[in-house]
């Protein structure tokens, strides 16, 4: 039996160890704001944390995360105030949508590393991150924002 916390709850998993995390937080937890994007690691849509650091949920096994936390982007604040949500609805990031939750995710790491990074450590802190529709400016900025409050 597997067990992890996920956004502060406690969950069980006796199904098949190797799952990817992305389908168990979807599938069986419900949680979709967590988005499939390639299954390869390479585009950053399926980030959330576990035990604190950025991590790819569509390569990383259930199994992986026994006994660990698991932040998703419902569990980063209750209310949606992180200060990286906060910033990213500031400066009206996201066009599409659909990589912002990862984005998010990997930039509340980048900041919980680094509290208040150069513009180049953010570009390598969020190079993983893939935004279909090019606002890696926007994102840049809001990273900053939420860093410094400017």
């Amino acid at each position: 039996m597997i067990k992890v916390k996920v956004n502060g709850e406690e969950r069980s998993w006796d199904g098949d160890p190797s799952l990817p995390l992305l389908w168990f937080l979807r599938d069986e937890l419900g949680l979709v704001g967590t988005k499939f994007g390639c299954g390869q690691a390479l585009c950053g849509a399926c980030t959330v944390h576990v035990a604190g650091t950025a991590a790819r949920s569509c390569i990383t096994a259930v199994s992986d995360v026994d006994g660990q936390e698991v932040v998703t982007i419902e569990g980063l604040h209750p209310q949606g105030d992180h200060p990286v949500q906060k910033a990213w609805r500031e400066l009206n990031v996201p066009q599409c949508g659909f990589c912002q939750a990862g984005q998010i995710m990997q930039a509340a790491s980048l900041l919980a590393e680094t509290k208040n990074p150069s513009d180049d450590e953010i570009r390598g802190g969020m190079a993983g991150n893939i935004c279909r529709c090019g606002c890696y400016q926007r994102i840049e900025a809001a990273v900053r924002v939420a860093a410094t409050g400017t």
